[in-house]
Parts: C-alpha cells; structure tokens; sequence
C-alpha cells in the first residue's frame, strides 16, 4: 500500500507499505529518517516517541496505514534547519546524551512537557518522561536538561 502524510512539515508518501508495518519502520527504513529508535517495539521504552497530530505516540505501536494523511513530527523535525531547538541543546549542554538510544525519544516528551507546562517541578518532569527509559543513566543529567530547557524558555 502507499500512504501519504506530513513529516515535519514536508508532505512525504512511502510506496509498498506492508499493512502490518509500524510507522515507527517507515520512518526510519521507507522514510530515511533515523531519528526515532527501534528499542523494545511494544511501547515500553519511549524510544521511538514522535508527535502524530500533535500528540506523542510511540511510533512502534502505530501501523503505518494509521497515519495516512496525517501529520507526524519527530526529533529531527523539533529544531529549524541546522539550528537545535533549546530542549535539543539542553540535553547536549547538560551531557544527558550518552548512548543516544533513548535520547530522541526524551527530547520528544521533555518538548512535550514543556509545551503543556513551560515550569514544571521535578515530580512532574518525573511524570512526564516515565514512559522513556533510559539504560545508560542515573536521570540526573537527563533532568539537569528539563530544568535548563525550562529556563531558556523563561527568559
């Protein structure tokens, strides 16, 4: 099957889409857009996390055929040509980036985060970003990132 959708603000289509397949496999293997990563595939890890209409999805549990004229924007889409959106760059300046596995995801859901709450407190950036799972750290520098994030957009 061949969809057709909106990638970070680029109208994009795949051909031979298997009905099966998950968005999370177009974008990175149909798309050639790596970004998300393929860790757990059953939505345990926060990995693959994009925004579908708006709204973060672990693109692993989304058929592909779901987002058929739909509108999907994913870590690469966040920042504006070459220049990193601050949440991308908090994580760099803070070190919270060391495999880089789980980073994309987080960045997703701290963009997510801070989008709905521009100063959230450390129990909400807890909550917020409980869906992604991160094998390398302790959180403490991924949450140094939030919190540096949250006050470059204060100023």
């Amino acid at each position: 099957m061949k969809i057709e959708l909106t990638i970070n603000g680029e109208r994009r289509e795949a051909d031979d889409v298997w009905e099966g397949e998950s968005l999370l496999y177009a974008l990175r293997e149909r798309l050639g857009l790596p970004g998300s990563k393929n860790a757990c595939e059953q939505g345990e890890c926060g990995s693959c996390t994009v925004y579908l209409d708006g709204t973060p999805v672990c693109s692993c549990l989304v058929a592909a055929g779901q987002a058929n004229g739909r509108e999907v924007t994913t870590v690469e889409g966040l920042g504006s040509g070459e220049e990193l959106h601050p949440v991308q760059q908090a994580f760099l300046e803070q070190g919270a980036v060391q495999c880089g596995f789980c980073t994309p995801g987080l960045i997703v859901s701290t963009h997510d985060l801070l989008q709905r709450n521009p100063q959230p407190s450390d129990p909400e950036i807890r909550e917020a970003l409980a869906g992604n799972l991160c094998r390398c750290t302790g959180y403490e520098k991924i949450m140094d990132a939030v919190r540096t994030a949250a006050a470059e957009r204060a100023e």
